[in-house]
């Protein structure tokens, strides 16, 4: 939608084409929609795109908005086309690349099928520097154009009256905020990691005897996360706020002490610029893509290991680091929030897509 939306802004006629529910449709057992899915997906949709295709006209470009449209390319592999990268977690899991992620073989070769579409592709636009460089280690092909674009936010955050925020919150919600929290915001996936912020906040209650609450936005918790949340001798410090409108997550962020991120791994990672642009200082994984949003901007902590027997290490001294940045003195929490926040203003919506515009029109009318 930012895609769409932005380009007619800017001029351009903008056609969605997508799957439309046919099969899908048809009363079965639940069991088999997953598939009638597929049948709309991959063998009716590409008939209406070859039918499509005969009135094209030539300064056409096609746009994927993700790599995971890859099957489609070859559709329109002749045509001007372009696609945008977003993470290869799912491909590199295929791969056995990521010990945290284990994939069926069903699943391994849906991400082969995937792969050999997207790779059949010339043009390509990455959201990190580290999406770039594992593009390039999946191309066959050198490809005519891979630059690359960081999001841009597609919401405003800007810095507010912190203890407004916590009122909010406390009042909105029965928690005990008022003095402060840690935050968290994001959803149940295996990189994002949210049994490490826990493992984090234990070792900090236990190294510095405090008791400052634990905010956790997203969805409720479940498997591995709720026992490591049951587990918790600190539990009663801990909230989830689940099914929070927009707002209320903008409100979130400018009331927290400190932002805890230690993802695995990311795209790009929007929490990031979105706590730094409301005036949070983050803490987040000394890894890319990570690296490349926080900046010089943030604190770092050691990816937490998969080796499960040294993730209390890695959480203790994860917990030194949340421990200085609460610490921080009035002025140098002052300054961490203004680095944060001019750091975020590199995430501008507007500028993003001028970039992505431009490297539209270059592929389109390349440079002799």
């Amino acid at each position: 939608m930012m895609l769409s939306e932005g380009m007619k802004k800017r001029g351009h006629h903008v056609s969605v084409w997508t799957p439309r529910p046919f099969f899908y449709k048809l009363p079965v057992p639940k069991k088999f929609g997953k598939w009638l899915g597929y049948i709309d997906q991959y063998l009716v949709f590409p008939f209406i795109v070859k039918y499509r295709l005969r009135k094209i006209k030539a300064n056409t470009l096609f746009v994927f908005s993700d790599q995971a449209l890859g099957p489609w390319v070859p559709l329109v592999a002749k045509f001007p086309h372009v696609i945008h990268c977003h993470d290869f977690l799912a491909q590199q899991s295929a791969l056995n690349n990521i010990q945290e992620n284990r994939i069926t073989w069903t699943g391994k070769k849906y991400q082969s099928y995937i792969r050999n579409g997207f790779c059949k592709g010339r043009n390509f636009i990455s959201v990190s520097n580290n999406t770039q460089k594992e593009l390039e280690k999946f191309l066959v092909i050198t490809p005519l154009k891979s630059g690359v674009v960081y999001n841009g936010l597609n919401q405003s955050f800007t810095a507010g009256n912190v203890s407004e925020a916590r009122t909010f919150l406390s009042n909105q919600f029965s928690i005990p905020v008022n003095d402060g929290y840690i935050l968290h915001v994001g959803g149940n996936q295996w990189y994002k990691n949210r049994q490490g912020v826990i493992e984090i906040y234990n070792s900090w209650c236990t190294q510095f005897n405090k008791e400052t609450p634990l905010v956790l936005v997203g969805k409720s918790p479940a498997g591995k996360l709720l026992e490591a949340f049951n587990r918790s001798p600190f539990k009663k410090n801990i909230y989830f706020l689940s099914c929070l409108n927009d707002d209320a997550v903008k409100i979130a962020y400018k009331g927290a002490s400190v932002f805890l991120f230690p993802s695995l791994a990311e795209g790009f990672g929007w929490p990031i610029a979105e706590a730094m642009a409301s005036g949070c200082p983050v803490i987040t994984t000394n890894e890319a893509p990570m690296t490349e949003v926080v900046g010089s901007a943030g604190f770092l902590i050691n990816r937490c290991p998969s080796d499960e027997t040294i993730v209390k290490s890695w959480a203790n001294e994860s917990a030194k680091v949340l421990n200085e940045v609460l610490e921080l003195t009035e002025n140098e929490r002052k300054l961490a929030i203004e680095n944060g926040i001019e750091n975020a203003k590199r995430f501008d919506s507007e500028n993003a897509l001028s970039k992505i515009e431009a490297i539209y029109s270059d592929i389109l009318h390349p440079l002799n």
